[in-house]
């Protein structure tokens, strides 16, 4: 860990971000790799990985975006109360992934092609599902990015390492969505090659989200506590809308809930400790 951040830190945060992303995008493509070893994947497993990524999202949400931003809103000494940045930002996150659920058509992974959701297209199956996970990488990427450039402004509430361990808890959860494209798609005849194509392709939003995100809150640290939170509230939403159910949908509701405190558990531990 001391090597990673002595190798990040003479470098600009929007780099900072960039690589942080990349690394998540990799990771997404080892999860859509698995389609090379497996035609057909476990299902109790799939549903507790995607259970994991549940959990690592919420405490993620919680103790890398909300967390920090209440304690900046109390550093700035606005004449808002310090949870009103944070309760605005999140809602706003939210509702913007509410909306563009709405805008964009896609299809979770685990549904009949007849339950896609946002405008009707004559869009495939697997067009679908990748932009389904697209929908959930803005987020995230979002959320890193934010994330390292908030560390640009020395505040004591925002480290090197809680960046790093974002990163990283991004990281693993990624993995489940790469598979959760891939392996679904290869079982319905598509060569290995295509079906992890299609899978790691879901990943790249994040450098993009990731970079951005950076750039906004480096030149604008008054929008600091807004943005870390509007992360959080979009991840929110992919929890509830998206991951929690699809890990349920299989009936194996005991072992995903208990996947879903384990990644709840090591995000928690690796934001705590690293940060």
């Amino acid at each position: 860990m001391e090597y990673i951040t002595s190798v990040l830190a003479p470098l600009h945060p929007a780099v900072q971000a960039l690589i942080a992303t990349l690394f998540t995008w990799g990771v997404t493509a080892l999860g859509a790799a698995l389609v090379f070893f497996f035609k057909k994947f476990n299902q109790k497993a799939l549903d507790c990985m995607l259970g994991f990524a549940a959990g690592v999202m919420i405490a993620a949400s919680f103790w890398s975006l909300l967390a920090p931003a209440i304690e900046m809103s109390e550093q700035n000494g606005s004449s808002l109360p310090s949870w009103a940045p944070a309760l605005i930002g999140f809602m706003t996150g939210g509702l913007f992934l509410f909306l563009i659920d709405k805008l964009l058509p896609h299809l979770h992974p685990g549904f009949d092609i007849q339950k896609s959701e946002g405008p009707k297209t004559g869009f495939r199956r697997s067009i679908l599902l990748v932009l389904a996970i697209v929908l959930h990488n803005i987020p995230e990427g979002l959320a890193v990015g934010v994330a390292f450039g908030a560390v640009s402004h020395d505040l004591p509430s925002a480290s090197l390492g809680s960046a790093i361990a974002l990163a990283i808890g991004i990281g693993l959860q990624n993995f489940p969505e790469g598979t959760a494209v891939s392996v679904p798609l290869r079982r319905e005849g598509m060569k290995r090659s295509k079906a992890f194509f299609y899978g790691q392709m879901s990943g790249i939003v994040e450098p993009i989200a990731g970079v951005i995100g950076a750039l906004l809150v480096i030149h604008m640290q008054a929008i600091l506590p807004y943005a870390l939170s509007f992360a959080a509230g979009a991840m929110i939403f992919v929890v509830v809308e998206e991951l929690i159910p699809e890990s349920q949908l299989a009936d194996n509701t005991d072992w995903t809930t208990l996947a879903t405190l384990l990644g709840f558990g090591v995000m928690m531990t690796l934001d705590v400790a690293l940060g």
